[in-house]
């Protein structure tokens, strides 16, 4: 099976527990000085006062500030996605592709069949793979040369598998290269863990501030630890792995983090569909537990008041997006959003907006 060569074309002070305690930035207007895109270029005083500082003019309960981090996750207008088309295997829909992606798909015909509705797809335009890929590892062999030979299309590459399935929990059809799960549009799933700890009744959160050489928000805040969820992995097991590498956490304490439910989004930016679902974990650490990365991916660590962190998420784009919402969630469950702030429901809703299948 040969690779063609084409251009890369895809441009691809004590927080009350309860409530949060509105308090100003010295820096006017963060979210316009750090932005997403000069993410690398803050450190942690400008988290940390932007976190801490008083605002006298800002309402806390003003929530629409977690609003803009939920819709930056949320981008998957109708009218978005009606410039995708289903990726179907075994007449199962598990993803869905973008037209203009589906040009470099037919150069491998051998792998990918395209259809027109007008020929049988029964429900319009659709991909599938080529009829001779019947067993799942013929398929992601198959399927992972493609992404060799088109690479420079997918930044990223991790050469690491994902799933794909209908749906969580369901036979796998093959497993496919993580960093492409979003150009095929696949469901993917993952593993997001907020570390805390209570001192004299007031609770901290562990934060980690991104690597500057990750090749996806490089120098961004995370909560303590995050990852995907590969093939052949529980949940569970998959957590406590990732509390070793990103944090140093011992499996005698991160087999006490607690299952809490789980967020979704659906969000297109401009080739990429991502439907995903993030299985969430409170995990309570000892007073005295400081987090050590053991793989790279993380420049350093803060532990920071809740309320503070609150603020920062309000304030600026200083997370990572899909992080924002988990902590949010966290917010949610740990009494420092109130009900009585006006669009409290809209926005508990609004953190499940995604694919539950």
């Amino acid at each position: 099976m040969a690779c063609y060569r084409f251009p890369a074309t895809i441009v691809a002070p004590r927080a009350s527990r309860h409530r949060i305690r509105a308090q100003k930035p010295s820096i006017s207007h963060p979210k316009r000085l750090f932005s997403a895109a000069s993410s690398a270029r803050f450190g942690w005083d400008d988290v940390l006062r932007v976190g801490e500082g008083n605002q006298e003019d800002d309402d806390p309960s003003d929530l629409r500030g977690y609003f803009e981090k939920v819709w930056a996750c949320n981008r998957g207008s109708q009218e978005k996605q009606s410039e995708f088309v289903p990726f179907l295997v075994e007449d199962q829909i598990v993803g869905y592709i973008h037209k203009g992606f589906i040009e470099h798909l037919r150069k491998f015909q051998d792998v990918f069949t395209v259809v027109s509705g007008k020929n049988g797809c029964g429900i319009g335009d659709c991909v599938s793979l080529h009829s001779s890929l019947k067993k799942p590892d013929d398929r992601t062999r198959a399927v992972g040369h493609v992404i060799k030979c088109i690479g420079k299309l997918i930044p990223g590459i991790r050469n690491e598998l994902y799933p794909v399935t209908s749906s969580f929990g369901m036979p796998i059809f093959f497993s496919l290269e993580r960093a492409a799960a979003p150009y095929f549009g696949i469901k993917a799933y993952g593993v997001h863990m907020n570390g805390y700890v209570e001192r004299d009744g007031q609770q901290f959160l562990w934060l980690g501030k991104r690597s500057n050489m990750k090749p996806t928000f490089p120098g961004m805040l995370d909560h303590l630890v995050a990852g995907g969820l590969p093939h052949g992995i529980t949940c569970k097991e998959n957590l406590m792995k990732e509390c070793e590498e990103e944090a140093g956490i011992p499996r005698s304490i991160s087999n006490n983090a607690i299952s809490v439910g789980a967020i979704s989004y659906i969000d297109i930016d401009k080739y990429k569909y991502k439907r995903d679902v993030l299985f969430c974990y409170d995990l309570k650490l000892p007073a005295g537990f400081i987090p050590k990365n053991e793989d790279g991916e993380v420049d350093s660590f803060r532990l920071v008041p809740v309320g503070h962190v609150a603020n920062i998420i309000r304030r600026t784009e200083f997370f990572k997006p899909n992080c924002s919402i988990v902590i949010i969630d966290f917010l949610f469950r740990h009494g420092y959003i109130s009900p009585d702030d006006h669009g409290y429901l809209e926005l508990l809703q609004s953190l499940r907006s995604g694919d539950w299948s």
